[in-house]
């Protein structure tokens, strides 16, 4: 899996191709970037295939990490970036542990493999992470239902730089054409909402926290 620290990656992520294969991923891109909400397409492991200039300016102004930009692995970026508060509202209850239980359950559909046994060895060697997988999560699922886990539809909170948008919510609506869905990915795209928001108190601050507040301190 190839990371970098930064910048606009110029072509998609490697994929199974053939040159119709190529051809489509390439004209893909061309209508995410007629999109103006923030849009990307992952694989199965959440490595980001292809995203668009309004995803990319969403992020940009999260600072360098070697392993979780969100141009490379957005659910890395989500678990393990201490700039991921700055851009992603409640953090904690409405990204954090609804990718980690949909990873969770991704992790018992796939079986054995390479890319989601390298986040689970990253979540394992995490202090915080590996007690709210193991911990906080089954309770968490417990309290607010199996539907919370479901991606598509979701509402969640944003606070995009843009100042004309602010404290806001967007909707995450996911799509899978054909062609994705034989390439073992998906689109998804954060439409953002005209409705703002108090600024939560996670703004323009990093995860600093000795654990989170679903995993119960230790005495």
């Amino acid at each position: 899996m190839a990371y970098q620290a930064g910048g606009q990656r110029p072509a998609p992520r490697p994929v199974p191709q053939t040159s119709d294969v190529q051809a489509y991923l390439e004209d893909y891109a061309g209508l995410l970037e007629a999109v103006s909400f923030p849009s990307l397409v992952v694989d199965h492991c959440w490595d980001v295939v292809l995203a668009n200039s309004a995803f990319r300016s969403l992020f940009g102004g999260v600072g360098p990490h070697p392993t979780a930009m969100p141009g490379d692995n957005f659910l890395r970026f989500v678990l393990f970036h201490p700039d991921a508060p700055t851009v992603l509202g409640e953090h904690e209850a409405s990204w954090c542990l609804p990718m980690l239980a949909h990873f969770a359950r991704t992790v018992e559909s796939h079986g054995p493999d390479h890319g989601l046994q390298a986040i689970r060895r990253d979540i394992a060697q995490d202090p915080i992470m590996e007690a709210a997988y193991r911990h906080g999560l089954p309770h968490w699922i417990r309290s607010v239902g199996e539907s919370a886990v479901e991606q598509d539809g979701a509402v969640r909170p944003l606070l995009h730089p843009d100042p004309r948008w602010g404290a806001t919510d967007c909707r995450i609506v996911v799509e899978t054409s054909r062609t994705l869905d034989e390439l073992g990915c998906a689109r998804l795209t954060f439409v953002l909402r005209e409705a703002r928001r108090t600024p939560s108190r996670d703004r323009r601050t990093r995860r600093t926290a000795s654990h989170l507040r679903v995993v119960p301190a230790a005495d």
